[in-house]
């Protein structure tokens, strides 16, 4: 499969819970770590005609790459990932906000990591004090290098083995660590029942995903087939997870990807969305649209799943929204923006939808978090 530069940059930056990999902002740039060029977007747009699902969208931030906004349970709150220049960042740290005092156009909110190394994959605790995440501040405190394009032309995200999965409060404190294993261990996520956490873990030699208990007790590996488990989250009820995963048919795709793993590397460019059940049970495929499928969210009813895609576009750079039911039939396309859509969420609630796009963007290379009322 071919990927134009585009579609290359878009998903290495915004990958879905986990890769979300960004370039230092220092040096001569421009602002690498973009998405797209200049001449990509539409100007000015906020609101497609035929985005019949979402109403009364409203823009919450206003520059950088901003992404995996994701509700608090009691749906006050949001937390969210940013690399913006104007707020003295170098790579992805963690905010959160109240969206009734969201004000993100003229004041910085709470950091709630470090400021150390790279971050990704926020999700708030049970009872909304606390909030989980995703860095690699343990190791040598910088941003983790990027490493360039390969001289086969193949692009790859690199998996980093500082990442560790830790608790802070809302004031930016760590307050626990709940995995300190050798290699990569992140995009993390949380039950609605607040009894379990689902990640994605290097520990047994490929990237699978594993649940614990919400203290980080009892751990346990759900998915083992070849391939990049990753981006998981649970169902409304807490009976299932939804996540994407790259699957290596022939022995050639095989032998590479074991390669590239060696390496600490993955190729991005082939997912599908897969259900399962919450003990890895009753695994199925639910889409098998070609190209890249990621970041999934269940809708309200547990019956259909939001994702991200670019199936759809012959030149790979557009990625939009779409809804599917779980067993792979009734897909239907929810926004149409002409570059990039991604990072559904749902209130718990089911009232509002929370998404990363690179709409009114001012003809920059940003990606913003949008607040839509969702209509059935």
């Amino acid at each position: 499969m071919r990927f134009t530069l585009v579609s290359i940059i878009i998903i290495s930056m915004l990958s879905g819970c986990g890769q979300r990999q960004t370039h230092d902002h220092d040096h001569d740039h421009d602002h690498d770590h973009s998405h797209h060029s200049h001449d990509y977007s539409t100007p000015g747009i906020i609101h497609y005609e035929e985005e019949a699902h979402l109403s009364n969208i409203k823009q919450l931030t206003f520059g950088g790459d901003n992404a995996e906004a994701y509700f608090s349970f009691n749906n006050e709150m949001i937390v969210f990932q940013s690399n913006n220049p104007h707020w003295s960042l170098e790579c992805d740290q963690i905010f959160y906000t109240r969206l009734d005092e969201a004000n993100m156009g003229e004041e910085i909110p709470q950091m709630v990591s470090t400021g150390l190394g790279r971050t990704t994959c926020s999700f708030f605790m049970p009872g909304d004090t606390s909030i989980l995440f995703a860095s690699t501040h343990m190791g040598d405190g910088s941003c983790p290098h990027v490493p360039p394009m390969r001289e086969d032309g193949k692009y790859t995200w690199p998996i980093y083995d500082d990442y560790n999965i830790f608790v802070s409060d809302l004031n930016g404190t760590i307050i626990d660590t709940l995995t300190n294993e050798v290699g990569y261990d992140a995009e993390a996520t949380v039950s609605p029942n607040g009894d379990k956490i689902v990640f994605t873990s290097m520990r047994t030699g490929d990237l699978e995903l594993f649940t614990m208990d919400i203290d980080g007790s009892n751990v346990t590996q759900i998915t083992h087939d070849l391939g990049y488990d990753g981006g998981a989250f649970f169902s409304p009820d807490g009976s299932k997870i939804v996540f994407r995963a790259s699957r290596p048919q022939t022995e050639e795709a095989q032998t590479e990807y074991k390669e590239l793993l060696a390496e600490g590397l993955v190729m991005p460019t082939n997912m599908e969305i897969f259900i399962c059940d919450v003990d890895g049970s009753n695994l199925q495929q639910v889409t098998d649209l070609g190209k890249a499928n990621w970041a999934p969210y269940f809708h309200p009813s547990g019956e259909k799943i939001l994702f991200s895609s670019n199936h759809h576009s012959e030149r790979g750079w557009q990625f939009n929204i779409f809804m599917i039911n779980i067993d792979g039939t009734g897909l239907k396309q929810v926004t149409f923006d002409d570059t990039f859509d991604s990072f559904p969420m749902f209130s718990f609630d089911g009232k509002k939808l929370i998404f990363s796009s690179n709409r009114n963007n001012g003809g920059t290379r940003d990606t913003n978090i949008f607040l839509a009322d969702w209509v059935e």
